[in-house]
């Protein structure tokens, strides 16, 4: 703790026995007056806290799971050597559990006009944005018999981004996608393929991709071919109301499903399509537009990194009216929201006629394997019991799936960990079906 003036010459007095203390003051005082006078110098050699000057620098942002490090110079403007303890303080999500009290204290010693850097290590434990607290600082005297005890705020935000863990699905869906992109022929042509050339015909190509013109020109008959349409453009949606602070396993369900927006965002974007972002519950809570490809996806992770789940219903109305005028022509619009029976039948469903008449819906639901698992168990009552709640939370979902799709929409209902690759499969089979 640190002492000031009488308060120094009491604590030292208090630790003497009670019988070589004086009746009066002026007694104390004779009695201890050495040790009083060592706490008192000691005390006024300290190096005053307040004069200190502090600057930041280090990182700005980090990705959920790594670490980051922010710098700290101490500046000593007084004529006094500065010996102290530093506490810098962040929010207690800035580092793991049990490694606040090493990571964010330091021991220095600074000579009168100079200034020593200190490096903190964050490690954060949540998305979103970190700001620095108060930085505390204990000067001691030479003796250590006393110190001078302050505060000072010096502002510092780092930004903890998604982890991006699906990141490792992308290069076997960019070999799918140059796959798709270098296929000799799509037979049906549809309304999100493109003329690509002309070869002869083979046995078992569809009549209907004869090209009579050019067959009239040459001796063999021309059949025309077509590949994936690019520069279409994609509407990720993300649903932020109460279902999306649901946790599955260890996250959120908001966590996975950004997780997912993210690998689609990546793949998209490599395959010439253009790609926004809204994310709604009763008002838009992020969104970006009009990115070009090398700034998108970090546009999104950026975007994403301080959303939270919102408490509230969403407003489905609201929500299709903000995406249709997010996509004012023909778009794959990529919903992910909860296939939850109730939120599902009484806000999507109603307005979902308004957004297939104009667009491809792709709706991406967060599975619970938990559900599975108690589905499979047996054994005991118990065991039963848990069996029968699974087994009808699992029908459920499926007869809401059923809904969906019997207006025309694609559903992928899938476990946190496989989320993302099956929205990027969904992708790519509606791209090679030329529905986009």
């Amino acid at each position: 703790m640190a002492l000031t003036g009488r308060t120094a010459l009491l604590a030292a007095l208090g630790s003497l026995p009670v019988g070589v203390l004086a009746p009066s003051w002026t007694g104390m005082l004779a009695v201890n007056a050495p040790l009083s006078l060592a706490i008192l110098c000691d005390y006024a050699l300290a190096a005053p806290v307040r004069t200190l000057r502090f600057t930041r620098s280090g990182d700005t942002s980090v990705r959920l799971g790594d670490s980051a490090e922010v710098q700290l110079t101490v500046t000593n403007t007084s004529n006094r050597r500065l010996r102290a303890h530093l506490r810098d303080a962040w929010p207690p999500s800035s580092w793991l559990t049990g490694t606040e009290q090493t990571a964010s204290r330091h021991k220095l010693t600074v000579p009168s006009g100079e200034r020593r850097r200190l490096t903190t290590v964050l490690r954060p434990t949540r998305r979103g944005d970190r700001q620095a607290e108060r930085i505390t600082v204990r000067s001691y005297g030479p003796l250590g018999l006393a110190a001078r005890q302050g505060s000072h705020k010096v502002p510092w935000t780092v930004r903890v981004l998604p982890p991006f863990t699906s990141r490792k699905h992308l290069p076997s869906r960019l070999a799918r996608l140059r796959e798709l992109d270098g296929r000799t022929s799509v037979l049906i042509r549809g309304q999100g393929t493109e003329f690509d050339s002309l070869r002869d015909y083979v046995p078992g190509d569809d009549t209907r991709s004869i090209d009579w013109r050019a067959t009239a020109r040459q001796t063999t008959v021309a059949v025309r071919t077509w590949r994936p349409e690019r520069d279409r453009h994609i509407l990720v949606v993300l649903d932020t109301g109460r279902t999306s602070a649901g946790r599955v396993g260890d996250v959120p369900r908001l966590d996975a499903a950004m997780d997912a927006a993210l690998l689609l965002t990546a793949l998209a974007s490599r395959a010439g399509d253009r790609v926004d972002l809204l994310a709604y519950d009763r008002r838009i809570r992020a969104q970006v537009q009009g990115r070009s490809a090398g700034d998108l996806l970090p546009a999104v992770v950026n975007a994403l990194a301080p959303l939270e789940p919102e408490l509230v219903e969403t407003d489905a109305r609201g929500l299709s009216a903000t995406a249709l005028h997010s996509a004012p022509r023909r778009s794959l619009i990529v919903l992910l929201t909860s296939l939850d029976a109730a939120p599902v039948e009484e806000g999507l469903l109603p307005v979902l006629p308004q957004l297939t008449k104009r667009h491809t819906v792709l709706v991406a639901s967060v599975a619970d394997p938990h559900i599975e698992q108690m589905s499979k168990t047996r054994g005991t009552v118990d065991a039963v019991y848990e069996a029968a709640a699974g087994t009808q939370a699992q029908t459920q979902r499926r007869r809401t799936a059923e809904q969906l799709q019997r207006h025309g929409v694609t559903v992928v209902d899938a476990t946190p960990d496989n989320l993302a690759p099956a929205l990027a499969d969904a992708y790519l089979a509606l791209k090679a079906a030329g529905r986009l």
